[in-house]
């Protein structure tokens, strides 16, 4: 695999990253362009617009400022919209290793988001290394080129490797190694909203007993597996509400819910308020954030 790819304008890119083969790449997407990946741990920043990523542990929507991890065999599809521009990072086993041996920090499966400022060094800090990947070769790479834009992507999931002294384990490498299973269960979670995940799904997907997994995960989130399920699907029916025209009971639907009624309730509790009157609050939100948006395109074109 070459060491810097970008997919443009409803471009397909299907790579082949095989373990060990470079240490890592450059991969964007824009304008309808997508990539697949046939392997390798990948982390995604979006930059502007939406972009819609699918693999092993379910399907993602990345707004801007969002970024997303996955383990070498998830296999992501990660398409940009439109408008949408997304860059990533591709990397072996062995450029994961030497970044925790030089830097005592690791890059982990995972979701969340960053400031805008963090979004733009993350940009700045990619386009340097894309530019010292594509004037080396495939013998000569090492991690020296990526080291600035992991260092900054470690430091985004500082929050999240905080919570590694809590995981089990005599060495610190026990440590991590828990703590990626269960942060790549978290993320199978967030992936699969539209349904109720079981427990047995996630233990397998861990290679832990499902007693332990449930045991370790309470321990290190603060919350049962099946309370983190019912939180992220409520979430998630909540961003349906106010993104989508869907009704109460496809949102409902897609969201896990059996019927409207279990739907109705389950919300009411989470967010004090109706579904309904939820959407309605909403609505004048939209519309001032879209008359603000207006106007600063406004004054750019003035």
């Amino acid at each position: 695999m070459e060491q810097v790819q970008w997919a443009d304008r409803g471009q397909l890119l299907q790579l082949d990253t095989p373990e060990g083969a470079v240490q890592g790449g450059c991969i964007g997407v824009s304008r309808l362009g997508s990539v697949q990946l046939a392997g390798g741990f990948s982390i995604w920043v979006q930059m502007h617009g939406s972009s819609w990523v699918e693999a092993k542990e379910g399907k993602f929507r990345l707004r801007r400022g969002d970024w997303i991890a996955f383990e070498k065999d998830s296999k992501p599809n990660v398409q940009a919209d439109r408008f949408g521009v997304c860059v990533g990072l591709t990397l072996s086993g062995d450029a994961l290793r030497e970044m925790t041996r030089f830097a005592d920090r690791g890059l982990y499966a995972g979701r969340g988001s960053m400031p805008r400022r963090d979004a733009r060094i993350a940009l700045h800090l990619w386009r340097e290394a894309a530019a010292r990947l594509a004037d080396s070769s495939a013998a000569t790479l090492d991690t020296a080129s990526l080291r600035p834009i992991l260092l900054h992507l470690a430091g985004v999931q500082g929050e999240l490797a905080a919570r590694i002294p809590r995981c089990p384990g005599r060495s610190r490498s026990r440590k991590r190694q828990v703590f990626g299973r269960l942060q790549r269960a978290r993320l199978y979670l967030e992936g699969n909203c539209d349904r109720v995940v079981r427990i047995s799904e996630l233990a397998e997907l861990t290679s832990f007993s499902s007693w332990y997994f449930s045991k370790t995960f309470h321990s290190l989130y603060e919350e049962s597996p099946q309370a983190a399920s019912a939180r992220m699907r409520l979430e998630h029916a909540a961003d349906l509400l106010t993104s989508t025209s869907m009704m109460i009971g496809e949102v409902a639907a897609a969201s896990g819910f059996d019927n409207c009624c279990s739907f109705a309730r389950a919300f009411r509790a989470r967010f004090g308020q109706s579904a309904s009157r939820y959407r309605s609050a909403s609505v004048p939100a939209r519309v001032a954030a879209a008359k603000s948006s207006s106007k600063a395109l406004g004054r750019t074109g003035t």
